[in-house]
Formats: C-alpha cells, sequence, structure tokens
C-alpha cells in the first residue's frame, strides 16, 4: 500500500466553473483517485478554491461587493458543482482561512532563510485612470521573444516564456485598454536561477511522464529568472517579515499562495481528522521514502507552476536547492511523483470564453444532463493529450451509442431477463469454452483497466471496460437465451445468464472509477447493499483559527467496492430494473447550439 497525494488545480473563485475547467483538473484527478483507493492505496485528494489576488479585487468592484464576499460566493457555487459531479476529495477547502495564512507564511519565511528570497526595486503597472496596481495577467501585449500579440503580463501563452509586463511590446490593460504606468516598486522575488541544478537534476530522473510536459519543463529552465513573490495588491496574505506585516499596499503574490495549498489543504484536512500529524505520511520526505507518491492534476497552462515553480518552493524550503539550507519547521517535504496535465476542451471549435458566452458551466450543464454522462464523455473524448473539441452531437452520440446502446443495453437486458424468468440470480451450471472466455475477458480487465488508469491513459482505459461491455452484448447475443424456452433448456439459460449477470457486475466494477453515480444504481440493481461508490458530502465548518466559517467538501471514502471480481450469489432477489441512462433525443443539438447562439 502507498500513501497517494492527489493534488488537483485549484479553481478561481471570480466565477462559476465550466465544463473545460473540470475536463483539466475535475474528472481525470477523480477517476485516478477512486481506482487507487478501490485499489487499497492510502489516498488524500486536496484542493479549494483560489481566491486572492487582483482578478477577484477587480470583479469584486464591478458587482459591488468586498473581495470576501465575493470569494464567498463563487466558492460555494464551486463547492456545490464539484459535489454535483462526484468528485470525491478528501478536503476542497479554500486558501481564504487562517490555517492557509499560517502555511503559506510559513514556506515564505523558510524559503528566506535559506537565502532563495530577493528584495528587487522593479517596475510595477499603474492604471493612470484608477491609481490602482494592475496584475500582470491584466495586461496584455506583444511578446518580445516570439511576437505574440495576446501576451500575458506573467506568461506568453504561445511559447510558454515567463514575463514580466514592462517587458510587453505596446502593452495595454484588459480592463479598459488604457497604456499602463509603470512605477518603481520594492518586492521579494523567488530566486529561481538558484534551482537550475536541483530542478534539472530531479527532472531528469522523471519516468513516465507524459512526453509534452516533460519536454515544456525542461526547455523552461535554460533561461530561468527570479519571480516576484509578492506585489503592490490589497487583497492577499500578509508579508511575514518586520516592517511589512501591517503595510496595506503589499500583499503575497496570489501564484505563490495558491501552490501551497496542497500543503496547507493536506495540514488542514488531518487537524480536522483528530490528527495533526496525519498529513506527514503524504508529505515528509525523511518519513515516508518511496510509499509516498505525488500526483498534480492541471490543464496545459498551469504547467510551469507545478513543475518548475512549486518543485522550487519545495526544494528551498527542505534546504535543498542549489544554495542548499536547513528545511524549515514542518520538515524536508516530498515533490511531485508526476505532473499529469491535459490539454484544452474548445467547444464547437472555439476557446471556451465567458466574456464571449462561448462557454457552458458546470451548473448549467448538470441541471440539463446527468452527471455520468459528462463524466463518459470527459474520460472517452476528453483532452488527455491533445486538444480536443466538445460538440453537442458528438456527446449525444456517445451518450446515446455508447451509454445507452452499449452498457445500459447490457444491464437491462440481463437483469431483465434473470428477473422476469428467475426473479433472482440464477445459478450457473455446466460452463461451456464460451462462457469460460467471457469470464476470463472481464476479469483479465481489472490488470488491464487499473494499469492504464495507474499510468494516466484514462481514454485507453475506459475504452478496454467498455470492450468487456461489448463482448458480453455479444455474448447474450450469440447465445440468445430468450430462445431457450422448454423446461430441459431452463438450466442452460439460467447458466447464460448467471455468466451474463457476473460480468455485468465485473464491468461495472471496471466503470465504476468513470461512472460512480450509475455504478451504484448498477450495483443495486443487481441485488447489491450498502455504498459501492462513494460520494462526497457538503459540510459546513468552522474556521479553525478563529475564521469566518464556510463549506467543505469531504467524505468517508473507506467503503465502496473494491479493484477485484466478487462472485455473484445464486438466489439474490433481483427485480425489473429501471433504465440507467437517459437517451437524448437528437434536438437536444439544436436546441443547445440555438442556446449557445443567443
Amino acid at each position: 500500500m502507498s500513501h497517494v497525494l492527489a493534488a488537483v488545480a485549484w479553481p478561481y473563485a471570480n466565477g462559476p466553473r465550466h465544463i473545460g475547467h473540470v475536463s483539466g483538473f475535475g474528472v481525470p484527478s477523480d477517476v485516478f483517485s477512486r481506482y487507487m483507493r478501490m485499489s487499497g492505496h492510502d489516498v488524500l485528494m486536496v484542493s479549494g478554491t483560489d481566491e486572492h489576488g487582483t482578478p477577484i479585487q477587480v470583479q469584486a468592484d464591478a458587482d459591488g461587493v468586498t473581495p470576501r464576499q465575493l470569494a464567498d460566493r463563487y466558492n460555494r457555487v464551486i463547492v456545490e458543482d464539484l459535489q454535483g459531479l462526484g468528485l470525491s476529495y478528501d478536503l476542497f477547502t479554500r486558501t481564504t482561512t487562517r490555517n492557509h495564512y499560517a502555511v503559506v507564511q510559513e514556506l515564505f519565511t523558510g524559503l528566506n532563510e535559506n537565502g532563495y528570497i530577493v528584495a528587487k526595486t522593479t517596475l510595477g503597472a499603474i492604471s493612470p485612470s484608477t491609481g490602482r496596481t494592475l496584475p500582470d495577467r491584466y495586461i496584455e501585449g506583444t511578446c518580445p521573444i516570439c511576437g505574440y500579440e495576446s501576451a500575458r503580463g506573467d506568461q506568453c501563452d504561445n511559447c510558454g516564456n515567463q514575463l514580466d509586463p514592462e517587458q510587453l511590446l505596446n502593452p495595454r490593460s484588459r480592463i479598459n485598454g488604457e497604456t499602463p504606468k509603470f512605477v518603481e516598486t520594492e518586492h521579494f522575488f523567488l530566486d529561481l536561477p538558484a534551482f537550475a541544478q536541483s530542478l534539472g537534476k530531479w527532472l531528469d530522473a522523471r519516468d513516465g511522464w507524459r512526453p509534452n510536459v516533460l519536454k515544456f519543463s525542461r526547455n523552461l529552465l535554460d533561461d530561468l529568472q527570479p519571480r516576484a513573490i509578492t506585489r503592490d495588491l490589497e487583497w492577499g496574505i500578509p508579508i511575514p517579515l518586520d516592517g511589512w506585516r501591517d503595510r496595506a499596499d503589499k500583499r503575497i503574490y496570489v501564484w505563490f499562495d495558491a501552490v501551497i495549498g496542497y500543503l496547507s489543504a493536506s495540514i488542514e484536512w488531518a487537524r480536522r481528522s483528530g490528527d495533526p500529524e496525519a498529513w506527514r505520511r503524504w508529505w515528509s520526505a525523511d518519513a515516508q521514502g518511496k510509499d509516498a507518491l505525488g500526483y498534480y492534476f492541471m490543464g496545459k497552462d498551469n504547467i510551469v507552476f507545478h513543475s518548475v515553480i512549486w518543485p522550487s518552493l519545495l526544494l528551498g524550503y527542505s534546504g535543498a536547492g542549489d544554495k542548499a539550507g536547513n528545511p524549515g519547521s514542518l520538515g524536508a517535504l516530498n515533490l511531485p511523483t508526476e505532473v499529469v496535465s491535459s490539454e484544452y476542451l474548445t467547444m464547437e471549435g472555439r476557446k471556451f470564453s465567458s466574456s464571449r458566452k462561448v462557454v457552458i458551466y458546470v451548473r448549467d450543464f448538470l441541471e440539463r444532463y446527468d452527471a455520468d454522462a459528462l463524466r463518459y464523455f470527459i474520460a472517452a473524448a476528453g483532452p488527455e493529450s491533445n486538444d480536443t473539441d466538445f460538440t453537442w452531437a458528438e456527446f449525444v452520440r456517445r451518450n446515446n451509442d455508447e451509454l445507452v446502446a452499449g452498457w445500459g443495453n447490457l444491464v437491462n437486458r440481463s437483469i431483465s431477463m434473470a428477473a422476469k424468468n428467475f426473479g433472482e440470480i440464477p445459478a450457473a451450471l455446466d460452463l461451456t469454452p464460451d462462457d469460460l472466455a467471457l469470464l476470463e475477458t472481464a476479469r483479465a480487465g481489472f490488470a488491464t483497466v487499473g494499469e492504464l488508469i495507474g499510468k494516466h491513459r484514462q481514454k485507453a482505459a475506459i475504452g478496454e471496460a467498455m470492450r468487456v461491455v461489448a463482448e458480453a452484448n455479444k455474448y447474450l447475443s450469440d447465445q440468445a437465451p430468450w430462445k431457450l424456452k422448454t423446461e430441459q433448456e431452463k438450466p442452460r439459460m439460467g447458466t447464460v445468464l448467471h455468466v451474463a449477470l457476473q460480468v455485468v457486475s465485473d464491468a461495472n466494477t471496471l466503470l465504476t472509477p468513470f461512472l460512480p453515480h450509475s455504478a451504484q444504481k448498477v450495483h443495486e440493481l443487481l441485488g447489491g447493499t450498502g455504498v459501492h461508490a462513494p460520494m462526497p458530502s457538503i459540510v459546513e465548518v468552522e474556521d479553525l483559527d478563529g475564521g469566518p466559517g464556510y463549506p467543505v467538501l469531504t467524505g468517508d471514502y473507506t467503503v465502496g467496492a473494491r479493484w477485484e471480481s466478487v462472485p455473484l450469489v445464486a438466489g439474490t432477489p433481483l427485480a425489473a430494473p429501471k433504465p440507467v441512462f437517459r437517451k437524448l433525443d437528437p434536438s437536444v443539438v439544436e436546441e443547445e447550439l440555438e442556446r449557445l447562439a443567443s
């Protein structure tokens, strides 16, 4: 058994999340976490809403509320949406907790004491019309390196290089289009060049990473530059240094505090569990060695933060960067085992854009369609290693042809025939080579599908699970148990249906990480009781250190199915099943395209 950390990218709390977001960080991390738990590993899946920074302040001003009120609003929306998708977080929290503030300030202090934070006078962007600081991401211009005309002030999405806003050619504010004014200001920087050797050595030892992630990360090492940790902000975590703590105009930059959330959420989970030191089983490099594994899930625009910047923070705090040093009070901390990055999901050939209304929010989707239908599409056709286009026509086709006509049909007709003719799971008598071959195909799926999920090849994994479904449908068609009508033929009918039901049970387990809502239904249709696929709950909690209360997403995942074939018990009562999936009318496509156009 390993201690497996599933560290899931933190959705930004300036608005609801759309299906493109959850295709990158949400569903892939949940599929992996559910499989690892079913396989007997001790999983800790953590994340929360990212709530600091000027973009929150800008949106709050536009809405006429405080930054905290805006964060409260969208934190709750996001928590509810992720619960609706069935994402099995051990703790989904937020970055405005006092626990998070303390952990961020501890890492800042440790990095500073080891010499990895340096003070510099730099240029800050100011809005001429308001006098307020403009966040780097709200400044756009031409990249001085590759010439891309829509580069941001912190990074060029075309060439991937880090930037400072004053480097942009023809810079402009994304808020109102005006040219920013640059003024001198003092800030603290992470000395990224001081990690070049230790980062390079670590990246060279990474095996099995997705090639795009590893290549991109290695290329960044060629030109590491100091990166600002603080900014002229009003909304963020105070800087834990004398002369800076009480300054209202200087705060820790949001990118720095958000990545530390993986650690602070783990510590908060441990404190809430009754064992405040329990987080160390996933994080302590000294205590755990090779049995602690950390997997980080995100979209490709976040690779740099997880494969370069976050490892640098961990190395520096642990005293393991190029300047060496001593571990802080939390001890030496584990680096990521793997950075699992997904590509982009587009929509009807266009990039998702809330401002341009090229979007479908998770909440709106779940009001009209089943969560497992979306989870299936993301797993089977999502942006695992290439950009993928979501179209309503393809969504309806996969739902109707694969979920309904494939998996749902197998469940319905096998249970229906058994319920109608026997009222229970019939006994299996003399097994033929065809019976044995299908049973072996299903049993072999546990190794095949499990290995693919473990290697983050979820498309191939769900394809293998659906291949078992297709083999079972073919078996039923070939054996035609409905033709076995005489008393002499009934034992054979019972055997065929028992075999089919056993494979339904096995296939249901194989599909449980992908389709947990329907997996629970199929388990119950087969006469099963209790929890098969545990679900997350929203719990209202008090801040552990006296701050305002908030909702968290959590659950008991010690119950549920194991990753193995469980023999069915002959004689278990069966009732006529209800359909597991809804067939969608083709008119849905036209309706959704009209909604998008409006």
